[in-house]
Parts: structure tokens; sequence; C-alpha cells
């Protein structure tokens, strides 16, 4: 058989031949030379046919069929046409013999037809039904010779010679036969975009449609597998046309070439721009996302693969071009056919998620093709399941032991890489076995009593399990596991016999081996009933040892019954009990006792009674002890009373005397309580004066009884009677009303019942109710009055729920008590020892302190003449606390405390703020001072020991009141009576309003005073004046010593003089300045820090002390120098001396007054920068220093005086007298400023009511104390080096003196002395310089 490739030589030449045959003129001579110069000779091809032959004979095998592509060459393209034609007219099949062999040709079709095109190039096309093979299909470029013809051939771009492959016939899989793709695309137009391109059905939108169709239609026609182009719309930005085009996958370069020549096919007035064809394509992008579940913590790989090459990718998030970074890692890879790139993100979190995309991009000059997609990913987190968050085990609970909990954790997928393992971390390592399935892992526990004792009871272990996908995602959820133990608790009580009566304290001792408890709870079961004990202040807890103690104060039969104390911890509960008997026994306060006071004659009865409420059923025995003589009683049983009497005679009436009595009341169980005594005052028989039902007394005697009327009920309170003219009257009447009384006594009862806070709500709402209604009795009754304040004082110290209902009745009741109406009976109530005006106010901060706030707040209430505000710190409230008050009188004020004070207070703390328009007025003025604006009380529930600011602000109700001081009501002053304080509080003044800055919290107000105070007295120009010229006079001094130095201290006295003299100058400068500046900034009325003032004060203190110590020195030198005459020093030894006495013992002196002062704020004084009086008597240790050293400094000056006028050996003659008396004087004006003796007119200032001339006396001469000592300076220094120049003039003493040291000491100071002239040229003796070092000292 023949091959192929000769069977298609043969068949060709057969076909030449026929072809020759029929059409002889026909000039073929090309082709068939062509085919004469074939490869193949002739015998190649008959030896070809003879084995071919050969192999059929042998085979026997059906004639093959072959298909041929044979390529024909013409060299002139004029033939194409007729071979064309003759091909199509060929009558088929022909048969022919080769060789023998038998050969037919069935079918013969034209495919490929090129021409020449260039140099190397050919433009050829498929004939009809004929299409190009896919291998070649993206290498297909339009051939540029294009006509509009539709009908006309695509041809295509080939190289020269071209050896195919050929056009086949088509098929679905041959090029551009497949489903077709819509490709969008858009070019630019260089022209203005009208309006009427947005329209449709415009006329300038169907020219520019079919226009612009008509040429894509024709440069787009070529592409494989073409459909149409079709015109979408237009966009402004000049004019941008959007279409699509349907073909076959086109490439790059296709579509690029089809652009190029659009224009060709469009008219120029469009301006086609060709650089701006730009086609994006969405749908054929490979875009995966790795792994599918994306979870935080996860590192996510996004893959985009096109089945093109393009080097330009872009990745983007949402709109946000992504870069390679810490988190992003870009790859691309580029094959020959495909492009991809990855994008890896490491650890990504839930921020991350949202729209990835990514963009392939390629151009040229004309074309920009663009392959994008975009997947939209959900991060989430790694959420973990537990079968429970917490669970609490009771570790001695056999029902734990055998069947332990089980701990596990499970996510809502199945993913295949989840793996997972538990940590344990706690006091109480508990461990266990886990499991782990597809989505869960399981944690057993191996409970046991043994690694769980009692005192561990209520610790946390934290089992935590993580669960990683094996991604790089991982999250862990925590187990709580409480681990607990039923407690064992025992009570106790202090009474033995577990009885107590009625008016006795006892207390219940709860005891738990639980440290760890979260509650403690007291409840008392009486019978049915169960009541829980809710007195904050009558329990008492801790931690280590585990104990609560109830105290109870006074026992009533609120008390009686099984009492349940239970220790708490989660919801486990172990309790203890005891049954406590309370036996009836009257309270004290309950015992009415007649007569209260009485006078009574000798040997007359006198009937004294004890009774109580006829509603006790119990039987005591009761006895009268008069004067500790104990006396059987009789018993009367009233109606509302049952009364014990007893009618006492007094026998022993030798004097007038007072004697006590009181009635003892014992129960069953022996225990007693005795009455209030009654006070019985014994008168003789002739001085009676008063004598009735009422009583017997003598004239201007008093007489008590209780308030009882005629059908024996009685209420609290009693009648003062006095004797007036053999009359009793009655002197005052604090008598309760019924209302009033029956309060009072139910206060007493609820301050000491177990459930006070329950029942309190109730109990003020009948308060209002009552005291509004008794408001009559109350404006004219102090007792009344007072019985209000001292139930509100009770009432205050229970906490109350901060409802609005509760704060309302109890600020209503205030303001009923101080309504205007009420103000007599104020005045009266201010007068006893007990300030009921500072009980009231107390009682209001005790109540809004022990406010407890519910649901977090605190309502604003507001009762009249009060207002309350306040606030629960929490985390979400304002950071700092600011609240505004407003009066009916048009009065405002405010409370500011900062972010700084508040950040200190504990969580859930209270801040309560009380306004009151008319309490402050009824509080004991501050002498001349008044209280000038509203009053404001700020209380905070945590305990505050440090230093707390807060700011207040108030009108000012009269401006016309001057000189603001902020200040506070102290209740600790003067022995508890209270009174009003500025400790702590600095006022800045403003025109109709002060600022009040605080350092600690209570009641506050302002006091202002009337303007008479604002001129500066006379005694303070004085001192301003003076110690200004003394300041100058210092500075004067100080100059001049330094100058003068050393011509003025050549030997040690003068030496030691200046030393003392330029000491004192110094200190008192020192003093002075600071003693101006601060009395200046006081005088002002302005506000000095109290640190300042602390600082200033002490060295105020140590310097005054120092001129006096340096004073004392040169006293004491004086002194030494007058009678230790034959006695030397050493300079050294002196001078150490001096400054051991000048600055040493002032330093020591001031120091320990500040340490031992200081810390109970008791320093200065509270109005100026000076030692305090009134509460420390620091100034003590100012004035004895000073008074002992003026008093040494007087006996000084005295020894100087008679060490003057002592006589000389013989007579004195006048002149000599006269001379004398000049030197005394001299000596007495220069020693009294130097020895600081003006300082005694001080103790004529601090005696009371002294005449104002000592005051101007004492500042006039202590202001110009140092000028007088300085007008002495030039004479002192001449006369002192004059005098060391001396030589001649000694002191001899007697030789009885030289004896007797202490006879010569005697003698030197008061006795005679003679004055003898010695012949010598210079000094010959320690006694010359002394002689002439002492006189030096006096002039």
């Amino acid at each position: 058989m023949p091959s192929p490739i000769t069977a298609g030589l043969h068949c060709l030449f057969l076909l030449v031949t026929a072809c020759c045959q029929t059409s002889q003129d026909s000039n073929f001579h090309p082709f068939i030379q062509y085919i004469i110069d074939s490869t193949l000779g002739e015998e190649s091809f008959q030896s070809e046919m003879q084995r071919q032959k050969r192999n059929i004979l042998i085979f026997d095998l059906p004639p093959p069929e072959y298909t041929v592509d044979i390529e024909v060459s013409l060299m002139d393209s004029s033939f194409l046409e007729p071979v064309k034609e003759y091909f199509r007219k060929l009558s088929l099949p022909v048969s022919t013999n080769i060789s023998n062999v038998e050969m037919t040709v069935s079918n013969i079709n034209i495919t490929t037809v090129c021409l020449p095109s260039g140099e190397n190039k050919s433009c050829c096309s498929c004939e009809n039904g004929y299409a190009w093979p896919s291998a070649v299909c993206s290498d297909l470029i339009t051939c540029p010779s294009v006509s509009l013809a539709p009908d006309l051939p695509c041809s295509y771009m080939m190289e020269k010679p071209f050896h195919g492959p050929y056009c086949e016939p088509q098929t679905e899989d041959l090029c551009g036969m497949g489903e077709p793709i819509i490709m969008n695309m858009s070019v630019r137009l260089d022209t203005d975009f009208w309006d009427d391109l947005r329209d449709s059905s415009s006329e300038l939108y169907k020219k520019y449609k079919a226009d612009l169709e008509k040429a894509f239609n024709a440069s787009y026609r070529c592409l494989p597998g073409f459909v149409s182009a079709t015109v979408t719309g237009f966009r402004p930005g000049s004019v941008f046309v959007n279409y699509e085009v349907k073909a076959g996958a086109a490439s790059f370069d296709q579509i690029a070439n089809s652009n190029k020549i659009v224009p060709q096919f469009l008219d120029a007035l469009y301006r086609l721009d060709q650089t701006t064809f730009t086609m994006k394509i969405t749908d054929q992008t490979n875009f995966t996302v790795s792994p599918v579940d994306i979870f935080e913590g996860d590192t996510v790989r996004l893959t985009c693969q096109i089945n093109s090459t393009s080097q330009n990718v872009t990745w983007y998030y949402f709109d946000q071009i992504i870069s390679t970074g810490f988190q992003y890692l870009i790859e691309r890879n580029i094959s020959t056919k495909t492009s991809w790139s990855t994008l890896e993100i490491i650890n990504i979190t839930v921020k991350d998620s949202g729209t990835y995309g990514c963009s392939f991009t390629n151009s040229n000059h004309f074309h920009t093709l663009i392959y994008k997609a975009t997947k939209t990913i959900a991060v989430s987190l790694l959420y973990i399941t537990p079968n429970v968050n917490d669970i609490d085990v009771i570790c001695n609970s056999p029902e734990m032991q055998t069947n332990s909990p089980l701990l596990s954790c499970c996510i809502d997928r199945c993913l295949p890489s989840l793996t997972g393992d538990w940590k344990v971390n706690g006091a109480l390592s508990i461990t266990g076995v886990s499991s782990f399935s597809e989505n869960c892992t399981e944690y057993k526990l191996n409970i046991n009593e043994s690694v769980c004792p009692p005192e561990m009871s209520g610790t946390v272990t934290t089992y935590t399990c993580e669960l990683r996908t094996g991604h790089g995602a991982k999250h862990s959820q925590t187990i709580r596991v409480t681990y607990l133990q039923t407690a064992h608790v025992t009570i106790s009580s202090s009474t033995k016999t577990l009885s107590i009566s009625e008016g006795y304290p006892f207390n219940l001792t709860c005891e738990s081996d639980m440290s760890n408890y979260d509650s403690i709870s007291w409840k008392i079961q009486s019978g049915t009933s169960t009541k829980t004990v809710d007195c904050d202040m009558c329990i008492n807890n801790s931690k280590f040892p585990a104990m609560s103690v109830l105290t109870v104060r006074t026992a009533t039969q609120d008390w009686n019954g099984t009492y349940i104390c239970t220790f708490s911890q989660k919801y486990l509960e172990s309790s203890a009990n005891v049954t406590i008997k309370v036996i009836s026994l009257p309270l004290k306060q309950n015992i009415l006792i007649k007569p209260i006071a009485t006078s009574i004659p000798c040997k007359v009865q006198q009937a004294l009674e004890c009774c109580i409420s006829a509603n006790t059923v119990d039987h005591y025995k009761v006895t009268f002890v008069v004067q500790e003589n104990e006396f059987q009683v009789g018993k009367k049983i009233g109606r509302n009373l049952v009364c014990y009497v007893y009618n006492y005679i007094e026998t022993e009436c030798s004097k007038e005397k007072k004697l006590m009595a009181y009635c003892k009341f014992i129960n069953y169980i022996g225990e007693k309580v005795n009455s209030e005594n009654i006070s019985l005052h014994l008168i003789p028989d002739k001085e009676v004066s008063c004598s009735d039902s009422i009583g017997i007394g003598i004239e201007g005697a008093t007489l008590i009884k209780p308030c009882c009327t005629s059908d024996n009920s009685c209420t609290r309170g009693n009648i003062t009677y006095k004797c007036s003219n053999k009359a009793w009257k009655v002197q005052r009447n604090d008598c309760l009303s019924e209302q009033i009384s029956s309060l009072l006594t139910c206060a007493e009862s609820l301050v000491n019942s177990p459930n006070a806070k329950a029942n309190l709500s109730e109990y003020l709402a009948k308060l209002k109710e009552k005291t509004e209604n008794a408001k009559n009795t109350i404006n004219t009754s102090p007792a009344n009055l007072g019985a209000i304040v001292t139930i509100l004082h009770m009432v205050s110290s229970i906490p109350a729920y901060a409802e609005e209902f509760t704060i309302q009745n109890f600020l209503s009741t205030v303001d009923f008590i101080v309504a205007d109406s009420t103000t007599e009976v104020w005045e009266d109530l201010n007068k006893e020892e007990i300030l009921k005006s500072s009980l009231l106010l107390q009682s209001v901060e005790k109540f809004s302190l022990h406010l407890q706030p519910v649901n977090n707040t605190i309502p604003p209430v507001s009762a009249n003449s009060l207002q309350l505000q306040g606030t629960v710190v929490t985390e979400n409230n304002n950071p700092y606390y600011n609240k505004t008050f407003h009066s009916t009188e048009n009065l405002t004020a405010s409370v500011l405390i900062g972010e700084n004070e508040i950040q200190t207070l504990p969580q859930n703390s209270t801040i309560v703020s009380v306004m009151y328009s008319k309490l402050g007025h009824i509080l004991p003025r501050n002498g001349t001072q008044y209280v000038n604006g509203l009053l404001i009380t700020t209380t905070v529930s945590s305990n505050r020991s440090q230093k707390f600011n807060i700011n207040m602000t108030f009108a000012k109700k009269n401006s016309s009141l001057k000189m603001p001081q902020c200040v506070f009501w102290n209740f600790t002053l003067n022995n508890h009576r209270a009174g009003w304080d500025t400790h702590g509080c600095t006022p800045t003044e403003a025109e109709d309003h002060v600022i009040c800055s605080c350092s600690h919290l209570t009641s506050f107000s302002i006091l202002m005073s009337p303007d008479k105070f604002s001129q500066v007295i006379f005694e303070d120009y004085i001192t301003y004046i003076g110690l200004a010229i003394s300041i100058l006079s210092l500075v004067a001094c100080i100059i001049i010593e330094s100058l003068v130095w050393k011509y003025v201290t050549n030997n040690t006295t003068s030496y030691m003089r200046h030393i003392c003299i330029l000491n004192i100058a110094t200190s008192l400068l020192i003093a002075d300045i600071w003693f101006i500046v601060t009395a200046s900034i006081n005088d002002q009325n302005q506000q000095m820090s109290r640190g300042i003032c602390f600082v200033a004060t002490f060295f105020i203190h140590l310097f005054y002390l120092c001129v006096f110590f340096w004073m004392l020195s040169l006293g004491l030198i004086l002194f030494y120098r007058l009678v230790f005459i034959l006695h030397n020093t050493s300079k050294t030894a002196q001078k150490a001396v001096a400054f051991c006495l000048g600055y040493g013992c002032p330093f020591v002196i001031a120091v320990i007054t500040i340490t031992v002062t200081l810390p109970r704020n008791s320093y200065t004084r509270k109005d100026v920068c000076w030692l305090n009086w009134k509460d420390s008597k620091a100034l003590l240790a100012f004035v004895i220093p000073a008074l002992i050293i003026v008093a040494m400094n007087l006996f000084i000056t005295a020894v100087v005086i008679i060490k003057i006028l002592r006589p000389t050996i013989g007579d004195r003659s006048n002149r000599q007298e006269r001379n004398s008396l000049f030197q005394i004087g001299k000596s007495v004006a220069i020693l009294t400023p130097l020895l600081g003796l003006t300082w005694g007119f001080g103790l004529a200032t601090i005696i009371k009511n002294s005449h104002r001339a000592f005051h101007i006396l004492f500042a006039l001469l202590n202001a110009l104390q140092i000028q007088e000592a300085l007008l002495k300076r030039n004479s002192m220094s001449k006369w002192s080096s004059q005098q060391t120049k001396s030589s001649s003039l000694i002191l001899v003493t007697p030789m009885l003196a030289m004896s007797y040291p202490f006879s010569r000491t005697f003698n030197n100071l008061c006795g005679k002395t003679g004055k003898y002239r010695v012949s010598s040229s210079e000094p010959s003796s320690s006694s010359s310089e002394n002689t002439s070092k002492s006189y030096s000292l006096l002039n």
C-alpha cells in the first residue's frame, strides 16, 4: 500500500493530468512544472507502489481511504479563481491506475487560501465551511487590508512560506466555533458630551450608536467566533462609549489589532482616541480561597488565575491597594498560557473581613485588558462553647465523688485539622482525663475529698481548653470550677442559761471552719414567723477566724426566739441555731417615778411611787432603796399603770440634806433594773412655805413631777413647779403630747428591734404624719420639738433604702420643725447643755450618710426648705460630682467634687448633698457674724481619713455684710457642744457669691460680718510703720557692723558683744519680715495656704525666740564681766555657748512645739498665722521663754545699776552723784532695748479688758526696739575703743572677798569694792582688761 504522501502526489498528478486534458488552452505551466520538479522520482514511486501491491496481495486488506492536505502554490495569483472554479466544477469521483494500483479521488475541497502580503507575510483565509484549528486561534492576526463588506472572508497574517496548519471542516472544537462570550469594552471620544447621549431615543444617540456599531462590527468581525458589536450607552468625561463585543475567546493581540483598525471605519469627526480602548473581564478569573472556613488567627491564601499572560497584578481590599508588608505576602507566577498570583494574609482578624479583589492588567498603545475578580471572605472568631461556664463542686458530697463532672469545649463545625488540649490553674490543682472528638474536647474531673480541705472551700480553679484549627487560629475558653465544702458551724451565747432579761445586753457568736464564706445571715424564728436581723450596727463579721458576732445592746421581746446563723458560700448554706428566751423586765426609761424631785419635811410621810405599764403580765419583786436602805413596797393596780408605793419617813433631822431614792425590779431569774433616782430634799418644818396636794417646799424650792393626769394616764416628760409666795407655780412644762410620746416610745422600740431597716420606712411615714398634725403643739413646746429631734437622731442611725417616699418623709419632718414659727422654741432649746439644733444637723448628716442606693441611684428630693441630691460612684457615671441647689428665697448653692477625688472612692460609694435654707439660722451665731447663705451638707459613704477637696459656691443673702468666712459646723468644738469652725476652708469672694474650697467633708456655710471692722486700727498703723523703720534700721545696723567689724572687735568682750548684736539684728530682721508679710495678708482678708501658714508661724516663732536668747546671751556676758571680774574664759568657749544658747535652744523649742501640736491641727490659730492659744496653748512655747529671759535681763539690769551706785573710797561729791545718776539713766536706756525689757509690756496686753494704752505702748516700743540700740552705736564704739586703750584703771577687790570665793562673788554683785589708781604704763593683768570690757557694755 502506498504511503499517504505518495498517494497524495499521485492523486495530485492525476488531477493535473485531468486538468490538462480538459483545459488545453489553460496556461498551467508553472503549476505542472512544480509537479515535475517533485522530490519523488519515478523510480521511487514505482518501487513504493510495488511494495504496497505485495502487501495487499499478502494481507488482502480493503482499500484504505486518505485525506490529504495538498498545498498548491501559484506564481500568479490570477490563476487562483480559475483553479477554485475548476475544482468546484470537477466531476468526481475520478479513478486512475498508477503502476497497477487503482486509485480513486472521491472529493476535492479548497480549505485555505493565502495571498502574499509583504516580503515575509501572507494573508490567509478559510473557505466557507472551514475554520482554523484551535491551536492557532490565539495567533490569528487580521490582515490590514480588510474591507467593510461583511461577506468577504477574514484573512489573517501568516509567516511566508506557510506550512500550515490549514483550515479544517467546521466543528465545535475549532477556532471561534464554541459558545461566544460577551466582552465589555469602552473607548473615549474626544468630543463634548451632550445630554442627548443619555437619552436612547434621541436622534444624536441613535446616530452615534449606528455609526459606532458599524465601525465596531467592521473592525471586530474577524475576531474568532465574532457575532456582533453593540453600543450599550454613553457616559461623560468627554464621551465614553460603552459597548459589548460578542465573539469567541480572543487573544490580547487580536483585540488590540481590531481596535487599531476601528478609526478606518469611523468618521474622523468623532475624534476617537485609540489609546483608550479598555476591556474588563470579570468572569474568566479562577479565584480560590484557602481555608474555606476562616477564623481569626488563621493564615489565609487567596489565589487568582487567568488563562492569559499578564505581568501586572494588583490586589485590593475593598478599593485599597494591598502591598507586601508585615501582614501581607504576595506571590506571582507566569507561564506561557496562564498567570496566577497568591495573596497570603498572616494572622487574619475579624477586622480583615470584607471584599478582596485581584486585577491582571495587559496594555499596549491600542488596548488595555483588565481581568478582575472579587471574593468576599468572612472571618469568624473561633467561638468555643463550653458545656458550663461556672460550676460548683461540693468536695465532700458522695454524689460528686461517684459521678465526677465532665467539662467539654466544642465549636459549631467539624474541622479535619482541629486539635486541642487542657490546662489547669488554681490553688487546688484537681486534674482529670481528657479526650477528643470531631469538634469537641472533653475533660473528666477526678474529685477526691482529700485534695479539697475545708480551709480551701470556695477556691476557684480554672480549666482552660485551647482549640487550634491547623491554619494558625487558636482560641481558648476558661471554665471556672468552684470547689466547696459543707461547713461545720457552731453557735454560742454570752449567757450561760440562754435566758436574758429585757434591757440587758447579750451577744451570740457563730463560728465556722470555712473562712471563704460569701455572706453571713442571722434570722430569728419565733413560733410560725421568721424575721431577718438587718441591724448593720449590731453584727460584726470577720474572716480569720470565720466568725460572726451578733451584739444586742438592749434585749426586748422582739429578740425572743430561735436564732439561726447561716454561712453562705455560693448556693451552699451551713447553719447552726440556738434558742434565746427573753425574760420580761421593765426598761429603765419605761419606769415612771413619782415624784422626780421634791422636798420632804422631817418625820412626815412621803409617798414614793414607781409605775409600769399595766400590760405587763409578769410578777416582779419590787423594793425601794433610800440611802442604801431597802424597803418593801405596796402594789396599786390602775387602769393603765401598775404602781409600787412606799411611804418614806425621814427620822434623822439634825440638818438639811439631800437624799436619793430609787425602786428596784427583780424578775424570777434574779436580774434587776433600777429606776431613775428620786431626789429628796430634807427641810425643817418651820421653813415650809408651800404645802398642798402638789407637795411641800420652802420658798423658792422646785418640785419636779411626771406628766400624769387625774385619771392616772401619763406621758413622757415632766413638770417643774416653783414655790413662790407660798404657792406652787408651774415654772416649766416639759410634758410631751400623747402623740409625740407614743412616737418616742415607738422610736426606741424600732432602734432596738432586729428588723429596724425593714420597718423604718413605715415609721417615717407615721412620724411625718403625726408631726404635721401636732405642728401647733410643737411650735409652742420646746419639749415636743426636742423630742422630735431626739427621734430623728435615733432613727438616723438606721440605714435606709434611698426610696423617694422614705427620704421625703424624713426631710418633711425636719422641714416642719425648722419652720419660722418655731424660732422662739429653738432659742429656748439652744440654751440647754446639748444643742438640739446641732443634734438635728447631725441627724440629717447621719441619715444621708447611711442611705443605701436602690438600682444604683439616689433620687433628688425636695421638702420646702430642704433639698437632697446624690449619686452613686460607678464606672458609667460622670467623672466629677456637680450639684446645684435653689431655695425658695432665690438663693443658690452648688457643690463640686473634682475627678481626682472621685477616682479615689471605691465603686458603689455614695455622695449625698443636702441643702438647708433655714437650719443655718437656727444654729447659734458666731459672735457678730451671721450665716449669709444656704447651709450645705455633703457626705461620702466610704471612710475618708485623708484629705478630700470640695468646692462650694454660695450666693450671698445680704450683700451689705463683709469679711466672708467659709465655715463648717464642728461637732467636737466647745467640749462637743459644737460650733462654727474655719479650719481647712479658704474663701474667694466675688460680687454676689463666695466660693469655698475645703479639704474635708461636713456641713458648710459662709459667715459674714457688718463692715465695722474693715478699717485698720491705730495699733496696726504703729506696727506697720514701726516695723518698716525697724527693718531699715536693722539692715543699716548689719551694714555698719560689717564695715567697722575689724575696728570694734579688737578684744574678747567687744567681739562677743558685737557677735550678739549682729545675731540679734539678723534674727529680728528675718522675724519682722515674716511677721509683716503674714500680718498684711490677714489684714487684707486674703486667705493663705495652711502649709505656708505653718511655715511662716514656725519661722516667726523660731527667730523671735532667737532674738530673746541672743539678748539673754548679751545679758549673761554683761553679768559675767561685772561679777566674775578676775575670771577669764576663752573667746571660742564664749562663742560656742552663745551660739548654742542663741540658736540651739530656740530651734529645740520650736521643733518640739510643731511636733506636738501639728498632728492635732492645733499649731496655728484659725484667723492668723501665729501660735494657737485656745486649743493647744502652743503660745506658751513663746511666752514662757520670753518672760523668763525678760526677767533674767531685768535682774542683770538691776545688777548693773547696783554696780554703778556702789560708792568708791571716800565720799563722793555732788558732781560724782550727778555723774552716777547720768550713768544709770544711760545704762537703762541702752539695756532696755538691747535686753528686750520692753517686751515686759506684753504682760499687760494679754490681760482681759486691759487698757488700749498698753497695747499702743507695747506696739510702739517693740516696733522701734532696734532703733533705740542703734542710736547708741557710735558712742558705744568710741567708748569701747577708748576704754580698751586705758592702762591705769583697774578694780581691786577687798582682801576679805578674795579669801572667800562665795563672799567675793556676793561682794562683786552687791557689796562695796574700791577703785584704785595703780601706776602702770600698760595693761598688766587680766583684771584690767576685764574692767574695761565690762564698762564698755554699759555705754
